[in-house]
């Protein structure tokens, strides 16, 4: 999620019960034991000067990569010679008035080729995008960064990058640039059997839309899943649902530079009708949208379609004509391991303010039940619910069959709001199958710091790049490459010597690290 607010800005619809949910997805038929070593860390940081990170006990964080690291093929002439930094402008890399911008490496794809290991990011922010891959096995930080793609297929240069995944039956990377229309939508990097670019030249993928993505993920059948972060027009001190969760079918899933066709995400209400954009737009504190936001009930959904082809076209726009239906900021989603692609996770961010009155302000972690990954109706319901003190929820993964790990980036003016920087949690899906109004169903695992580079940028800084540390990222994998690897496809045993866990202290310093559970990493 890409927020710049600096320290001085500050009748029911739906009958059906969560049960029916939890039924219709196999994973919560039968419950495995936590593969989670981590305890509980009791309170957030304040937001006060200069923090360490803190971790629950049973757990451990090794830096893989940081902002001042060079990369090995940098691209000077564009500014793209460092891990987090883009010198495009000459500034010196931190803590000056006239700094480099920081581009925010974001979301991690681990994946192993060969067998190297390496993690995949894209770049938010900055003047322009690019992708780098850090080689965990080199031991020397001078030579562990790589430089990826920077240009797209006609030479042009890449919108900065938010989502990624990998798409194994494309043998692609697929990144998502958060911005409306005609800003935004999904490129493409091709890699070999090696784990390096084929071309190095991204390629954009129209036929998905242009609109605000953030979220993206592959099933099992090859359709790509995107949530959306477009924050709707201002009131009552938060802001109208304005983002979908769509489903793109391609025409060939090997190539989807073919085609396809988007759908998007319409819940409908008891009676059959749907809850539409244009309803939420005018009644922005809808009595659609507190039932939404009530863990006892859920929704009957069905995919309708947005558009068909390859050309271009603002997929906002179209899903709102569609008449799905819009959510408060929804950001990333992941499939449910053991549920055959049967359930599909994602966070809603919500109003990032303790002024907003609205429903739904603080959003909270939603499920899609279907029978299948592709098939047309399942059911929605919201699983975790989100209050002042847990808020802002943006990366999302699973760490074992019931365990869900989610990340707060409530951005600088909710943190001056509650005093209290971002956290990581752990859900057990198993306890918040009872309801969770007050998100106390919540385990702390992480309760983020601010280092020295951040606290300039909240304070000091130009005001082009941004302040407190957001936590970005959580990213839990084996590195297996193919479909079999697909994110949902396996369970999860973090700490088990294959796979591994990652997140990214993102702006400051810029600070990608692994999640250990024992001695660090050496």
């Amino acid at each position: 999620m890409k927020t710049i607010t600096k320290a001085s800005t500050a009748a029911v619809a739906g009958t059906a019960i969560v049960g029916a949910v939890l039924a219709l997805g196999s994973g919560s038929a039968t419950a495995e034991s936590s593969t989670w070593v981590g305890g509980d860390v009791p309170a957030p940081n304040a937001r006060v000067g200069v923090q360490n990170n803190v971790l629950a006990p049973g757990l451990r964080t090794t830096p893989v990569a940081w902002g001042a690291l060079g990369l090995t093929n940098a691209d000077t002439a564009a500014g793209i010679t460092h891990y987090g930094y883009d010198t495009a402008n000459g500034g010196p890399l931190t803590q000056d008035q006239k700094e480099a911008f920081k581009t925010e490496p974001d979301k991690n794809v681990y994946l192993t080729f060969a067998g190297h290991h390496y993690l995949y990011q894209g770049h938010e922010g900055g003047p322009r995008g690019y992708v780098t891959r850090i080689d965990l096995d080199q031991a020397d930080p001078a030579k562990r960064v790589a430089l990826m793609s920077d240009s797209d297929t006609s030479g042009g240069t890449l919108p900065t990058f938010d989502g990624i995944t990998w798409n194994p039956f494309t043998r692609q990377l697929m990144l998502t640039a958060e911005a409306k229309a005609p800003h935004g939508g999904v490129w493409a990097l091709s890699l070999d059997d090696s784990g390096n670019p084929v071309t190095g030249k991204a390629v954009g993928l129209p036929a998905l839309g242009s609109g605000g993505y953030e979220g993206i993920q592959n099933d099992s059948a090859g359709n790509v899943w995107l949530v959306e972060d477009i924050g709707g027009a201002s009131v009552s001190g938060g802001k109208k649902p304005n983002s979908f969760v769509y489903r793109f079918v391609p025409t060939d899933k090997a190539d989807l530079t073919a085609g396809g066709t988007l759908q998007a995400l319409q819940v409908q209400r008891h009676d059959g009708s749907p809850i539409t954009a244009a309803q939420l737009a005018a009644d922005p504190a809808s009595s659609d949208i507190v039932a939404l936001h009530d863990p006892r009930r859920s929704f009957a959904t069905k995919w309708v379609d947005v558009h068909s082809g390859t050309a271009a076209f603002d997929a906002t726009a179209s899903a709102a004509a569609a008449d799905a239906t819009p959510f408060k900021r929804p950001e990333n989603g992941v499939f449910r391991p053991g549920t055959g692609f049967g359930e599909f996770y994602f966070t809603e961010t919500g109003d990032t303010s303790t002024s907003s009155t609205l429903p739904g302000a603080n959003g909270g972690v939603f499920r899609i039940a279907q029978s299948s990954p592709s098939a047309d109706t399942g059911r929605v319901s919201i699983v975790a619910v989100g209050d002042k003190a847990h808020s802002g929820l943006d990366n999302i993964a699973f760490a074992g069959r019931d365990d869900l790990l989610v990340v707060e980036d409530a951005g600088d003016g909710m943190h001056q709001q509650r005093n209290a920087l971002d956290s990581g949690y752990r859900i057990d899906l198993r306890r918040a199958a009872q309801g969770d109004k007050k998100g106390a169903r919540m385990t702390r695992w992480l309760a983020e710091g601010r280092d020295a580079s951040a606290l300039y940028d909240a304070t000091t800084s130009p005001g082009y790049n941004d302040g407190d540390n957001e936590i970005t990222g959580i990213h839990v994998s084996d590195g297996d490459p193919g479909v079999g690897g697909l994110l949902g496809a396996k369970l999860p045993h973090p700490f088990d010597g294959t796979w591994r866990v990652f997140w990214t202290q993102q702006h400051g310093d810029n600070v990608t690290w692994e999640v250990t559970g024992g001695a660090e990493r050496r």
